[in-house]
């Protein structure tokens, strides 16, 4: 059974999918200064699920030069919409496989890094992972509302399947 904070990455991811549907291209790779441009957005929530669940947890790297083109600290960058897309989604199912199996006693183990343990524990990124996702959609309302587009979803979507708990 899928871990119900899994549960929750996956509906961020959702919510951040409903958030981006219809842009278009080329609005996708405006910066307004500031803020990051749109295609960022996609590849930063990218580039953080590889590092953690892909790179640390998986030894695997499937996106090189991903974190240094739109990680934490990197300089702005406008990197194209549809690449950008396509590396979250290949980003996100080797995630999966990874994330499918996380019980709860390894939520409190930690993940290593270059032969050192991380500081907080995979449940923690986890839930950093999930806020993450929450932080950035809001950021994403905002560049599409100075886009002027009139289009974004309201609240927040469907939560029917979304548990809280494990199901008994």
């Amino acid at each position: 059974m899928v871990h119900p904070l899994v549960t929750q990455l996956r509906f961020a991811r959702s919510e951040f999918v409903r958030c981006f549907a219809g842009v278009p291209p080329e609005d996708a790779c405006r910066r307004i200064e500031p803020m990051n441009c749109l295609s960022w957005v996609v590849g930063h929530l990218a580039s953080q699920e590889h590092f953690l669940w892909v790179q640390m947890a998986q030894g695997q790297n499937i996106a090189p030069g991903l974190r240094q083109l739109v990680g934490f600290g990197q300089p702005a960058s406008t990197p194209p919409w549809d690449q950008m897309w396509d590396l979250w989604r290949s980003v996100t199912a080797a995630a999966d496989r990874y994330l499918d199996g996380l019980t709860p006693e390894m939520l409190k183990t930690h993940l290593e890094w270059e032969g050192e343990s991380l500081e907080e524990d995979i449940g923690i990124k986890l839930l950093r992972n999930i806020y993450h996702y929450w932080f950035h959609l809001g950021e994403a309302h905002g560049i599409r509302q100075a886009l002027g587009h009139t289009d974004l979803p309201v609240y927040v979507g469907g939560m029917a399947e979304v548990r809280y708990a494990v199901r008994e």
